[in-house]
């Protein structure tokens, strides 16, 4: 996912925002004028063709679906399952791996970005992301060989008292683990456009950052509501000469429809994954 691609997001005010929001509608998000859209997770068909959902709002989706299973080590395992009804065990390596699990609550808190293994039934097992109680959704972003890409999602819950965390208010920065992005771009509902997040640590720019599952930066976008799931990835990757390691990572996405969002940027540096996370308003065009 070294390409453009589509992601709803939303308008962050002058400083504008992530560049698109994650819409009920059509998604697209080109990426210049010399370079074919690629699409991203959960937005083809068989066909080729654009679906009208965004991805993960679906547990079955063009004959796969996803089900979990009981582990008796606790781990969160789960299986998917093909046309034909049988376990799926052939998947394609997509960003270095066959499988990427996202899980967060469903107040949007809780975000994890873990990569489960696969035992030789077609389980797919990691430790438990699941971080107290709560209810969960789960998104299972992957490819079956010979298939298209495809995020499917479930519910999951944690038993215990819990209380909804309300969404953090909009704002063009954030900061993490001693490390402030900030987000610059802005996007209207139906329109393609430009994000730039620009990673700095006590107040320099980092200009080495690390190639993490192929890229420098990884960003999903997740709607309030019925979180609605993209996977967006950046414009250009390590390696190809052109691509520097930061501070600015950039992206190309459209904003179909209004709404708040969640958007969560998983970046590499000095060894360690850090997750900067922002809430965001897309806004009509």
């Amino acid at each position: 996912m070294n390409t453009p691609a589509k992601l709803g997001v939303f308008g962050l005010g002058l400083a504008a925002v992530f560049g698109a929001a994650l819409g009920a509608g059509h998604l697209t998000g080109p990426v210049g004028a010399e370079e074919k859209p690629h699409a991203a997770h959960g937005d083809m068909d068989h066909g080729g063709h654009e679906s009208t959902l965004p991805g993960g709002l679906l547990v079955s989706d063009r004959g796969y679906t996803l089900t979990t299973v009981p582990d008796a080590t606790g781990a969160f395992a789960f299986r998917i399952t093909g046309p034909n009804g049988r376990t799926v065990t052939a998947f394609d390596t997509q960003h270095d791996k066959r499988m990427h699990l996202i899980v967060v609550r469903r107040d949007l808190s809780g975000f994890r970005h873990v990569h489960p293994t696969m035992a030789a039934d077609g389980t797919w097992r990691v430790a438990s992301p699941l971080s107290g109680p709560g209810t969960y959704r789960a998104f299972a972003d992957f490819k079956p060989t010979g298939a298209d890409p495809l995020t499917l999602g479930v519910d999951t819950a944690v038993a215990g008292d819990t209380t909804p965390r309300p969404l953090p208010t909009p704002a063009a920065t954030a900061t993490v683990d001693g490390y402030t992005v900030t987000l610059r771009g802005s996007l209207t509902a139906g329109r393609a456009g430009r994000l730039d997040l620009t990673i700095s640590r006590d107040g320099r720019p980092v200009t080495d950052l690390q190639p993490y599952l192929a890229a420098y930066g990884h960003l999903v976008a997740l709607r309030q509501g019925d979180l609605a799931y993209l996977h967006v990835h950046p414009d250009g990757e390590p390696g190809d000469g052109k691509t520097r390691p930061g501070p600015t990572v950039t992206f190309y996405a459209e904003a179909p429809s209004a709404g708040a969002y969640r958007l969560y940027l998983d970046f590499q540096h000095d060894g360690t994954v850090h997750t900067a996370e922002f809430t965001a308003e897309a806004k009509e065009g």
